[in-house]
């Protein structure tokens, strides 16, 4: 086995594993029928761990990254302008997803929304917005139901020990230890996904029918095809924006071996050291690049607000549900935002971003596989714009900081 090739299968191996669990899984469905279901505890087992495994995961990584944050370095402007363009971005792509998805509805599917008993419960805003950020006990913190009520809990957590100085240091290694021990196991557990993803596929197929198929070759139409217009049209906008016609040109010629970094490793963490190059290249500051680019790996991510909309949206067409009403849609821009934090520092950090969507929308635990599918098929052209969108933010950071001639001064 050649160099090349044992690299491509090291960065895409979990992928590939994924792909023939779920093509497995996708004959024996259309094989056996409804016969199928006595494969579908070997997919509740898998689901059933990553469950109970997510709770503790997110408590660890979340308060143990915030209670090591170094509140002596003083950014101020700098780290509130590097803050907004990473919102901004990821708001502007997911609202082109919810654009998309009204242009292009997705079919719903009306036979499988017969066969899915759990129904969304409709609450009034107040009442939704109240459910989602607190609860009244702190057990019912440990529920996944409270996904989001969990994670400003642990967000407390960290800044408190964070507070804590030198008292707070056990607790600060504790936190550590936690974080490496849970991210173990979520590797662990996440081995058996191929199996898995692929009998749950197989019971989905054989119990709820083909016409799945119409919904994900619908979804990843309308992914790619948003994603290549996002990359070529808006990261050309960005840069124009940045540094005008001259930015254009100094970003696209200095975008290829990141590019192509993110496509070969799919990783935006292994992306970095290439994007620190570019942005050398492109003319940006060093004090902006080395902040930009490492946060921007874990913590910005236009390509996955996409998907996540696609995720949240094909859901609700299989179920028979609409999409398209403002509560949803806010709810959706929302998650975006969170799920670019939660999955950065999480191995596998998609997989917990989708139980998320789950737990947000109260969908049934059938649903689980289709959003987790739709995130092994959008993998790599997500990792693109999550990676390469790091310089083209650190050029608009540049642009806000240093004001409009950056560039021209640059030379």
């Amino acid at each position: 086995m050649t160099e090349q090739s044992a690299g491509f299968l090291k960065n895409y191996g979990s992928i590939i594993k994924l792909l023939i669990g779920i093509s497995v899984g996708t004959i024996l469905g259309l094989i056996l029928g409804e016969k199928v279901e006595v494969l579908k505890p070997l997919g509740d087992i898998f689901l059933n761990l990553l469950f109970t495994a997510v709770i503790p995961l997110i408590f660890f990584a979340i308060s143990s990254s915030v209670a090591n944050i170094d509140r002596s370095k003083k950014m101020g402007k700098l780290m509130f302008i590097t803050l907004f363009v990473f919102v901004g971005t990821v708001l502007i792509s997911a609202a082109l997803t919810v654009l998309a998805v009204w242009i292009f509805p997705l079919p719903q599917n009306m036979e499988t929304t017969l066969k899915v008993v759990d129904e969304l419960k409709t609450q009034n805003w107040g009442q939704q917005a109240t459910n989602l950020l607190t609860v009244n006990e702190f057990y019912e913190l440990l529920s996944r139901k409270s996904m989001l009520a969990f994670i400003i809990f642990s967000l407390l957590v960290g800044f408190a020990t964070s507070r804590s100085g030198e008292t707070g240091e056990p607790f600060k290694k504790f936190l550590l230890a936690g974080d490496e021990v849970m991210k173990q196991l979520l590797i662990l557990i996440m081995k058996i996904a191929p199996i898995g993803l692929g009998a749950y596929f197989a019971y989905q197929i054989g119990v709820f029918g083909p016409q799945l198929f119409g919904t994900y070759g619908h979804s990843m139409a309308i992914y790619y095809g948003l994603s290549l217009f996002y990359f070529a049209v808006f990261y050309s906008l960005y840069a124009y924006i940045a540094g005008g016609k001259q930015g254009i040109k100094i970003y696209w010629k200095n975008n290829i071996i990141p590019s192509f970094t993110a496509l070969s490793t799919c990783s935006s963490i292994a992306t970095i050291p290439s994007n620190l190059s570019a942005a050398r290249a492109m003319k940006i500051p060093d004090h902006i690049a080395n902040l930009a680019i490492p946060l921007g790996a874990p913590l910005h991510k236009d390509g996955s607000s996409i998907s996540a909309i696609i995720k949240i949206a094909a859901v609700f067409a299989i179920m028979g549900k609409d999409f398209m009403n403002t509560e949803t849609i806010l709810i959706a821009l929302g998650l975006t935002i969170i799920l670019s934090v939660v999955e950065g520092g999480i191995p596998n950090g998609g997989y917990i971003a989708e139980i998320m969507i789950m737990t947000v929308y109260n969908f049934p635990v059938e649903m689980l596989p289709v959003v987790m599918i739709i995130g092994t098929l959008v993998d790599p052209m997500a990792t693109l714009l999550n990676a390469t969108g790091d310089t083209i933010s650190a050029m608009l950071i540049t642009r806000f900081s240093e004001g409009k001639n950056w560039l021209r001064n640059a030379f």
